[in-house]
């Protein structure tokens, strides 16, 4: 026995979730994705995402509607007569008709313990919060906002030292192995659905460009862990006066110091800052257009010496 299914995803975080259901044996009768985007060095190349390059190597279908308001694509995707659609990342809010266009619904790999963190970035804001886990859930999706049952967990732990990027590899193949699971379950009707809980909701915004600037007045835990939640994109940074005018720096990691000292100081030469309670140890940096490098090799070409402010 096997599905027949409707994969609808974009990011990289999405294709081991594809190539799990293939491999499973289920029929994909068509994979729904965002149109092209500029990209390449200059931004001048229509870039396919990373779904439409995997689908294509399969030989399966690509579809790229901008959006479902045109009735010509919901009949579309109602002609694929499918059984159900797996949808993780796809990056677009799917209207009623879509939703209940297959004989099943559809099912959303979300990568949180929902309600903790419905919405578009979960992984980051986890982090960010200084959560010690997280995890993957496959949710029968309706028309809210990752508001559905849930049918499948699998926790996953949040390292103190753990990158967003880390994190999102991580879930990345747990979640594949969950929908895999939860498909073969609902191919077999023993699939269950527990309605989430009305307690603990909160909503897990897009990350905004305001707020990657790092505030070294906040305690050290804080700017640690807002330096590992936004690396390695967007990127946390502060401003810093080189060759005599400000420019921004990216930091990817920290290490959490006892030192302190005057807010936004740096208290020795090894680039420890001092922030509201505590320091931080800046390990990994990007100047603007240049590559990433270990704190010593940074501050061998860009010293930081004690008693240099940051903003």
């Amino acid at each position: 026995m096997s599905l027949r299914i409707i994969f609808m995803g974009t990011p990289e975080f999405s294709v081991p979730t594809l190539a799990a259901l293939v491999q499973a044996g289920h029929k994909i009768a068509a994979v729904y994705t965002q149109p092209p985007r500029p990209g390449g060095r200059r931004g001048l190349d229509l870039q396919k995402s990373p779904v439409h390059q995997a689908a294509e190597l399969l030989g399966i279908p690509v579809l790229t509607p901008v959006n479902f308001k045109d009735a010509a694509d919901r009949q579309t995707f109602r002609d694929f007569d499918a059984d159900v659609a797996v949808v993780v990342a796809y990056g677009l809010l799917l209207p009623e008709e879509i939703l209940n266009g297959t004989r099943l619904g559809c099912y959303n790999g979300h990568a949180s313990l929902l309600p903790r963190w419905r919405g578009a970035a979960p992984i980051q804001r986890a982090i960010m919060a200084g959560d010690h886990e997280t995890g993957m859930m496959v949710m029968k999706m309706d028309k809210g906002l990752d508001t559905g049952d849930v049918a499948l967990t699998k926790v996953v732990a949040i390292g103190s030292e753990m990158t967003s990027a880390e994190l999102h590899d991580r879930l990345m193949l747990v979640g594949a192995g969950l929908m895999r699971e939860a498909m073969d379950k609902l191919d077999g009707g023993d699939l269950p659905l527990t309605p989430q809980a009305e307690h603990g909701v909160i909503y897990a915004a897009k990350i905004s460009k305001a707020e990657t600037r790092i505030d070294f007045s906040k305690t050290a835990a804080e700017v640690h862990n807002h330096i590992r939640g936004l690396s390695p994109f967007p990127g946390a940074w502060f401003e810093l006066e080189i060759a005599g005018k400000p420019e921004r720096v990216k930091v990817l990691s920290s290490v959490i110091e006892t030192a302190g000292g005057e807010t936004g100081t740096a208290l020795f030469d090894d680039l420890t800052i001092a922030c509201g309670d505590g320091s931080v140890r800046l390990t990994r940096l990007q100047k603007a257009g240049g590559k990433v490098l270990a704190g010593d090799e940074f501050r061998r070409g860009t010293p930081i010496p004690a008693g240099t402010g940051l903003a």
